[in-house]
């Protein structure tokens, strides 16, 4: 039997579909009510009869802007046929992003964590745990490629996450604050030899 939404969750979904653009192009800090019972059309009541206050709206469309770049970077995972070719789905992925509007307002985790360092200990915290799990994924798919031998043996596994990570980030940050493309497929060479520099 199909699962349905009920009225109450519909509503909360439509709350956070529609305002995810909002919060990942404006920031927590810049996203007034207004702005969010104005792309809605709903009243601040029917809002915040769905959510406690702002930031647990703030903290539920992150969840949904991650859960959507982390379902894409999966699936293309899933479709990678080397372990080469599945860590640098991170990096097309990514540049994929600085390319269109998806999703809109950028990489969720770098707007989110540049914002909340210092500003907001939930939001910061959704944040970290993204960068962890991500760590972990980058990990998990190095020591596979040990495993089957398309990788070299005693590779620091949480130096390269880490720095692929921090290289992919900065890029997009550096990308977005020059306005240049360029700066990002410059530093995306560098994810392309060190994940290169791996194989046996």
């Amino acid at each position: 039997m199909e699962n349905k939404l009920s009225k109450a969750d519909h509503t909360r979904q439509f709350i956070i579909e529609t305002t995810a653009g909002i919060f990942n192009t404006k920031g927590y800090a810049g996203t007034s009510m207004s702005d969010l019972t104005e792309a809605t059309g709903l009243t601040k009541g029917s809002i915040y009869g769905n959510f406690g206050n702002k930031e647990d709206v703030a903290l539920a469309v992150f969840d949904h802007n991650y859960a959507k770049v982390s379902g894409l970077i999966q699936q293309r995972i899933q479709s990678a046929k080397t372990y080469h070719d599945k860590l640098m789905v991170y990096a097309q992925v990514y540049d994929q992003f600085t390319r269109s509007s998806f999703p809109v307002g950028g990489c969720p985790i770098l707007n989110t964590a540049v914002e909340a360092d210092d500003t907001n200990s939930l939001l910061k915290n959704r944040a970290a745990k993204a960068i962890l799990k991500w760590k972990k994924g980058v990990q998990d798919l190095i020591q596979a490629g040990v495993d089957v031998g398309e990788f070299k043996q005693g590779l620091d596994h949480p130096r390269i996450a880490l720095s692929i990570i921090a290289l992919v980030e900065g890029g997009i940050m550096i990308s977005k604050v020059t306005n240049s493309q360029a700066c990002l497929d410059k530093i995306l060479i560098t994810v392309e030899s060190i994940i290169s520099e791996m194989k046996i």
